[in-house]
Parts: structure tokens; C-alpha cells; sequence
């Protein structure tokens, strides 16, 4: 028991620590991606329905992320990509 409280607080303590060597503005967009994805989830029912705007908000702060977090958000680069994808073969 004590020895994963330990483990738990040196995990935070790191957390903080790489969290003090990202810029200013990396920790800005990534508060803004974060509560873009809380509006787009409070107003869903089952599951999230994108319109146009949100996916410009997504794609264009998305690329502004570090690569290590890129990967673990509700929008992807690869959902991107499909987006992109779908958009050209309607035109």
C-alpha cells in the first residue's frame, strides 16, 4: 500500500516537472483542444456529432500540439486526415 502511494507521488511529481519545461503557449492550446472537446461532449447524446466548425477548430489547433499529446485527444491526426479524405471525394 505504501509503496504505490510512494509510487503515485513520484509519478505526479515528474508530471509537474515536465510540465514546467513546456512553453507557455504549447500549455494554452492544449487547454483550448481540451475545452473545445468538453462542448463538443456535453452536447451529445450518444455519440459526439461534429458540424463543420467544430472540425476547423479541431484541425487548426491540433497541428499547434506537441506530438506526444496529438495522439491521445477526441480528434486525432488521422481523423483529420479522414475528414480530409471524405471532403475530397464529394467534390
Amino acid at each position: 500500500m505504501s509503496l504505490r502511494l510512494l509510487y503515485l507521488i513520484f509519478v505526479r511529481i515528474v508530471g509537474w516537472l515536465w510540465l514546467l519545461g513546456r512553453s507557455s503557449a504549447s500549455k494554452d492550446v492544449e487547454l483550448l483542444v481540451l475545452r473545445h472537446e468538453v462542448a463538443v461532449l456535453r452536447r451529445t447524446n450518444p455519440k459526439p456529432r461534429m458540424n463543420w466548425a467544430d472540425r476547423a477548430v479541431f484541425a487548426a489547433l491540433i497541428r499547434l500540439l506537441p506530438k506526444a499529446l496529438r495522439a491521445h485527444r477526441l480528434i486525432t491526426p488521422g481523423t483529420v486526415l479522414r475528414w480530409h479524405r471524405r471532403l475530397a471525394t464529394r467534390k
